[in-house]
């Protein structure tokens, strides 16, 4: 059984930086194409970032150049710089993981999608 295990969100204000991290418990991810999503009230999931086992990185538009997503096999843990946060990056943020071993796909997708590992995501709050 793996669990992931999001942490790190909070309140910030405009302009200021969060570190997102996803601690994997039960499975090594060095393997996995690992994906940040996040899900704002009453709107639809979206991909962020996601890694796979090459470190190869894809990005969303609306978050390139201001995130960055990075993981230390060695502590199992998946990582989400954000820095210039803005008010619409408020959301619930959760980690997945593609146990099918593909790569990265584009637009900040793992290229098998939807992921089939959740964690239970943490909350990101921007204010203006």
């Amino acid at each position: 059984q793996v669990n992931l295990a999001e942490s790190g969100g909070g309140s910030v204000q405009a302009g200021g930086s969060l570190r997102l991290t996803c601690v994997a418990s039960g499975h090594t991810l060095k393997g996995y194409c690992m994906t940040w999503f996040r899900q704002a009230p009453g709107q639809e999931r979206e991909g962020l970032a996601s890694i796979d086992s090459d470190d190869d990185t894809t990005y969303a538009n609306s978050v390139k150049g201001r995130f960055t997503i990075s993981k230390d096999n060695a502590k199992n843990t998946l990582y989400l710089q954000m820095n210039n946060l803005q008010p619409e990056d408020t959301a619930i943020y959760y980690c997945a993981a593609d146990t099918a071993m593909y790569g990265v796909g584009s637009g900040g997708l793992c290229y098998n999608y939807p992921p089939d590992l959740w964690g239970q995501g943490t909350q990101v709050t921007v204010s203006s």
